[in-house]
């Protein structure tokens, strides 16, 4: 293919890049009613670091979270692969994705005053590019060792700008979330966990394991070493001061056979936390260990551990 030719196919990618007229990106922009009346009440709400509520509908194959703010839905998790995800759908191969679509490592975003420039590095491109979508946006989660899309998130211009993904330089006003006073990074926390839960079965299930049940202490302690390493300014599975996953459990009173720890820090929020630890060979190893029984989850602002056992029911 010539540079003539290749600019013209790059073109026409460009251009293919509408809005799309059905599935679940359609709900952005529109009142919350809407989702309501069309897949019922969420089987719960979460707070967000970002303004907007997460309600959160879990049905298994169709698990997927939907941002309300104001009454307005602002941007959409998906995941389960029974989700209308148009244009693209859970499980895709990703050559096809990248033969249908131009993915570009700069995206300008023009909104009200001011002007925002994302820049996208080749990690970026190949595990969590942005794809706009007419006045809307998708970012892509890519299962890098499988090949695969993992799950997408559509969101508005304003949710992409507080978010910030990616790095960004802008002119005019910067738009920020509202800032978090103390009291309200718990209830946060707790829903980051839940999440964070929800979603590990789903990729375990994914791949064919069994479901883990919720250990609260084995949160707790999970809670305590994301605390840890926000107050002690450190990121390491060994605490300076309560050392490593075996002291911490025991402490706890923890039984266990086997034992395995995710860590993660400075992630927007659970589910780009569990994203990222798909794609890190050593976690997707915990993640997706089959002698795992239990799980426990601690979130603290944007700290996030999960600790796996083979639960052993003797001292």
């Amino acid at each position: 293919m010539d540079n003539e030719q290749a600019k013209n196919s790059r073109s026409e990618l460009k251009q293919g890049y509408e809005r799309p007229k059905v599935g679940i990106s359609t709900y952005i922009g529109e009142s919350s009613n809407k989702i309501i009346k069309k897949f019922g009440e969420p089987i719960r709400k979460d707070p967000s670091a970002y303004d907007y509520e997460w309600w959160i509908y879990n049905t298994g194959e169709s698990y997927f979270q939907v941002g309300v703010d104001k009454g307005k839905i602002v941007t959409i998790y998906a995941i389960g692969k029974d989700n209308d995800i148009t244009p693209f759908s859970i499980g895709e191969n990703i050559q096809k994705i990248y033969q249908n679509i131009f993915l570009d490592t700069d995206i300008t975003v023009q909104y009200e005053e001011g002007t925002y420039r994302f820049e996208l590095t080749e990690e970026d491109l190949n595990i969590r590019p942005l794809v706009q979508l007419g006045s809307i946006y998708a970012q892509l989660s890519f299962d890098k060792f499988k090949g695969t899309l993992s799950s997408v998130r559509f969101m508005d211009k304003e949710t992409l700008i507080k978010q910030r993904p990616y790095e960004m330089s802008y002119r005019g006003r910067l738009v920020d979330p509202i800032p978090i006073v103390d009291s309200k990074w718990r209830p946060i926390e707790l829903g980051s966990e839940k999440q964070i839960f929800d979603l590990t079965n789903i990729i375990r299930e994914r791949f064919g394991l069994n479901k883990l049940e919720w250990d609260q202490k084995t949160a707790d302690v999970a809670y305590k070493h994301s605390k840890d390493m926000f107050s002690e300014k450190y990121f390491s599975h060994e605490s300076p001061k309560y050392g490593d996953l075996k002291k911490r459990l025991d402490s706890e009173q923890v039984f266990y056979q086997l034992a395995g720890e995710n860590i993660a820090a400075q992630y927007m929020d659970g589910p780009s936390a569990v994203e990222g630890w798909l794609n890190s060979e050593g976690h997707r190893e915990s993640l997706l260990e089959s002698k795992f029984t239990h799980i426990g989850v601690g979130v603290y602002q944007k700290y996030y551990t999960q600790n796996f056992i083979e639960k052993s029911w003797e001292k």
